[in-house]
């Protein structure tokens, strides 16, 4: 069981997964601030895809590609990473965000950025040529977006979920941005609460789950080149 720790410091307001009635993460580690559980615990591994103001850090905003290949009639679409604790996941959803022609990566909590000097070792370059944000509150940074007129779709199993395959981005009348959460706690239920749709990957198998980074590059595809 996990829940959300956020940092108690108002200039940072780090927020981030730990497991839940433990003291582990109770010093911001970004800032070193107490923090404090800020939801009620929420099940291990609830995402059904291992994805499956806003406090900008120095307001880091990278990378000079700003718009998508127009080779597509799909809708633009960015993507909300929060709390992705692999730095070899975050460089190959750098890597598929490049090749699928998204806008825009909003790094969030741990997510690491591509600063980091492992970030490349997948990315292959790809973090050269993605724009990415960093917040360290995803909760901050998502209620932005939607103040500027995105739809939060994410990408999660959950109770009333609907398929991926299902959905027609093209209804969505606004820029899409797709969110998917920590590989083991999943998305941050206040999160989900500001979403427009929830998602899932249906899975045939005996598993339940997919690397976070394999249903990103499944999601990011479908939303950017599904035709009816």
């Amino acid at each position: 069981m996990f829940q959300m720790r956020q940092c108690q410091n108002e200039s940072c307001r780090f927020r981030f997964p730990a497991p839940a009635g433990t003291q582990e993460g109770s010093r911001c580690p970004e800032c070193g601030a107490a923090t404090t559980f800020v939801n009620e615990p929420f099940g291990a591994k609830a995402s059904g895809n291992e994805a499956c103001g806003s406090q900008a850090f120095g307001n880091e905003a990278f990378a000079t590609r700003s718009t998508a290949s127009n080779d597509d009639d799909g809708p633009p679409v960015e993507a909300l990473l929060d709390n992705i604790r692999s730095v070899f996941n975050v460089g190959a959803m750098f890597r598929t965000a490049d090749g699928a022609g998204l806008r825009r990566l909003h790094l969030c909590g741990i997510t690491a950025t591509p600063r980091h000097p492992k970030v490349a070792k997948t990315a292959l370059g790809a973090e050269q040529s993605t724009p990415w944000t960093r917040y360290t509150n995803a909760l901050d940074a998502a209620r932005t977006l939607r103040d500027q007129g995105a739809q939060l779709w994410a990408l999660e199993r959950r109770p009333g979920s609907e398929s991926l395959f299902l959905a027609d981005p093209r209804q969505a009348g606004a820029p899409i941005v797709l969110i998917v959460g920590n590989e083991l706690a999943g998305i941050d239920p206040q999160l989900l609460d500001l979403c427009d749709r929830v998602l899932h990957i249906p899975m045939a198998g005996v598993k339940q789950s997919l690397n976070v980074a394999i249903a990103f590059g499944v999601a990011a595809y479908c939303l950017r080149y599904k035709r009816r």
